[in-house]
């Protein structure tokens, strides 16, 4: 039986563990749940609730007498999977976690002779019950009166409520203060927001239990999205709750469902996440503390002089921020004051992206498209669906031309989306087939992390450096000087393949500057420029909010230099788009004046969601509107004729 009940543990521990709160979850009417104690001890709740009457000599659980069992028994039900538990984990209620339990009894039947009826079955396990270290015993329901607080062991807590004048030490027996929510607020029913006339009150209520130096529990209180961050701005400590599965996987990891500008207390740790292809899974994690941004993004308000011009374009800039949906966009505009560069442009569209062979795109598929303005497949880079034809990309369009191209990824260069502006393969994880590319690739300018290609030994036994050589590249490290490099370049900085931090927020923006510098001079018949921020996409995976704020900070101040380039050029048609988007954003919570956005991710995956496009410049107004990502090369190549 031992080794059955250490087995059981071991299926709820990544349930329990993963669970932090930052209110304390009261699993209330908690004999209801299918599996009593243990449902809620699974998704750590800390204080649970059990409605015990004594009836003929029995502590029996339920709510009404009508609904009383023999085997539901207090002791059976609550105690001895307490006792159990507790005892299993060495004097604790969750492994490797220093949480109290808190086990409140109402007391449904008259105070005496129940109470002394708990008691005695409760001082028979004086190490978990009895002890400053066990678990916390409340007494709710019909509490004895306060002068008599003082009759019952010291381990014995009580609720108490804002109506009772307290003495200095009744006042210290009670555990905490718990309201009827409908005395403070009648009429809200949790959808929408407070009226002042319901707020102000249990606003007012729970300064009121604070001031005493207790926290506070509104019973009888609405449950969902709205009440539960409703609940945290009130500065409620407890969170009643009739769904605990419901209610934990909202407070669960809730450094990484909030954005604060400025700095802030977060969980020491990295959040990263398994589910990346080949040439990104070597990625380290975001480091919770070190993606925080102390202040406001700067904005580039573009002069418009050129925009929607019927002229000449001369060159053209591809910003592809992988997996940034509209809500990824809007999310780092709230936590910005509402403003970003990208959102300073005025031709705006909306793509969809479903592959030819299923609903959901990839990076694979939906950057070959970009790359292509032909359908693709699923893990398909710029090939057709068997993989036996390639697919000619933008960049070989603007070589003919004789344009100068380069392609610039924040993520691995041989993954997907880059890969499908120099590179054709049926499947996305074919690194050495993928690189094999650069041997022959005629694009002036390959940048991003990835030095491994290039200098460690391959099974293939290809010797990349000196096939590059011979295919006319230089081979620089450093992506901020490539400017100075003439001629064909390969420039893997490893540092682009890391996240993004306050300090180096500019730097792809840098990097995006350099590569039009250099572009700029290697042809004069103009540039095709592509530039990915491929680290929106790493947060979704991980459902690590904060940094997709950080990195659509990162790849907007790639915009803002797009941007300024154009203005100063008068020939260039800059567009902002997305491969996909990652993760199902959806914004609940905010303010404008903190900066704070509150989001929650609905998967770790790609979505079928619609993504935006932007256009500035020359002939922006073509990108208006809502279309298949096909379209976007299409219009390009249209207004960019050979």
């Amino acid at each position: 039986m031992k080794k059955l009940f250490l087995a059981f543990l071991t299926v709820l521990l990544p349930l329990t563990l993963a669970a932090q709160a930052p209110v304390i979850l009261h699993s209330h009417n908690d004999y209801k749940r299918l599996a009593p104690f243990w449902e809620a001890y699974s998704q750590h709740c800390t204080s649970i609730e059990a409605d015990v009457f004594l009836c003929e000599g029995q502590l029996l659980v339920g709510h009404e007498v009508e609904e009383l069992k023999a085997e539901n028994s207090f002791a059976a039900l609550y105690v001895e999977p307490i006792v159990r538990t507790f005892r299993a984990n060495g004097g604790r209620m969750w492994p490797g976690s220093a949480a109290r339990l808190q086990l409140m009894v109402e007391l449904k039947s008259e105070t005496e002779p129940e109470l002394s009826e708990v008691i005695a079955l409760l001082e028979r396990y004086p190490d978990v019950f009895c002890s400053p270290e066990g678990v916390r015993v409340t007494v709710t329901g019909n509490v004895p009166a306060p002068a008599d607080f003082s009759k019952y062991p010291s381990w014995v807590w009580f609720d108490g409520n804002l109506h009772t004048a307290y003495t200095g030490s009744q006042l210290e027996r009670v555990a905490l203060i718990s309201e009827d929510f409908r005395d403070y607020a009648a009429k809200w029913n949790g959808k929408g927001n407070f009226i002042q006339a319901d707020y102000q009150p249990l606003k007012a209520a729970v300064d009121q239990a604070h001031a005493l130096g207790k926290p506070v529990r509104f019973w009888n209180a609405p449950e969902g999205t709205t009440p539960y961050f409703t609940y945290i701005r009130l500065g409620l400590d407890y969170v009643n709750t009739d769904k605990p599965a419901v209610a934990s996987l909202f407070f669960s990891d809730w450094d990484n469902k909030n954005f604060y500008m400025g700095r802030h207390k977060v969980e020491a740790g990295v959040t990263g996440t398994k589910k990346l292809d080949a040439a990104t899974r070597g990625f380290s994690g975001f480091r919770n503390d070190q993606i925080q941004v102390e202040r406001q993004l700067p904005v580039y308000t573009p002069t418009y002089k050129n925009d929607g011009a019927n002229k000449r374009i001369k060159n053209v800039i591809l910003l592809i921020g992988d997996g940034m949906g509209v809500n990824q966009v809007m999310a780092a505009a709230y936590a910005n004051n509402r403003e970003l560069s990208m959102l300073k442009i005025r031709s705006t569209g909306i793509q969809f992206y479903n592959p030819e062979d299923d609903f959901i795109g990839d990076s694979a598929s939906g950057g070959s498209v970009l790359a292509t303005g032909e359908p693709s497949w699923t893990r398909h880079i710029s090939a057709n669906y068997d993989g036996s034809q390639e697919i000619s990309p933008l960049t070989d369009y603007f070589k003919a031309m004789g344009k100068a191209t380069g392609v610039v990824s924040l993520g691995d260069i041989a993954d997907a989306t880059p890969a499908a502006f120099y590179a054709h393969s049926a499947e996305r994880d074919s690194i050495e087939k993928i690189t094999r590319y650069m041997l022959t690739s005629d694009i002036d300018l390959i940048c991003g992390p990835g030095t491994e290609y290039l200098e460690k030994p391959r099974t293939d036994g290809v010797d990349m450096l000196e096939g590059i050589r011979a295919n006319g590249y230089s081979y620089t490290k450093d992506a901020l000087a490539l400017a100075d490099v003439r001629g064909k370049l390969i420039c893997l900085d490893d540092r682009m393949g890391a996240y993004a931090t306050e300090q180096t927020l500019p730097f792809l923006a840098g990097i995006t500057k350099a590569s039009i510098e250099k572009l700029s001079r290697d042809s004069r018949k103009g540039f095709f420029l592509m530039v990915e921020g491929a680290k929106i996409d790493y947060a979704g995976h991980s459902d690590c909010f904060p940094a997709s704020i950080s990195e659509t900070f990162s790849f907007d101040l790639a915009v803002a230099e797009a941007l300024r380039f154009a203005d100063t050029n008068g020939e260039t048609l800059v567009i902002v788009t997305a491969d996909h988007e990652t993760g199902g954003l959806t914004i609940l919570d905010g303010d404008l004046e903190t900066g704070h956005v509150l989001a929650i991710y609905n998967s770790d995956d790609h979505t079928p969601t619609v993504v935006p496009v932007f256009a500035y410049g020359p002939g922006s107004q073509a990108f208006c509107g809502t279309y298949v990502n096909t379209e976007i090369a299409r219009t390009i190549k249209r207004l960019v004729k050979k």
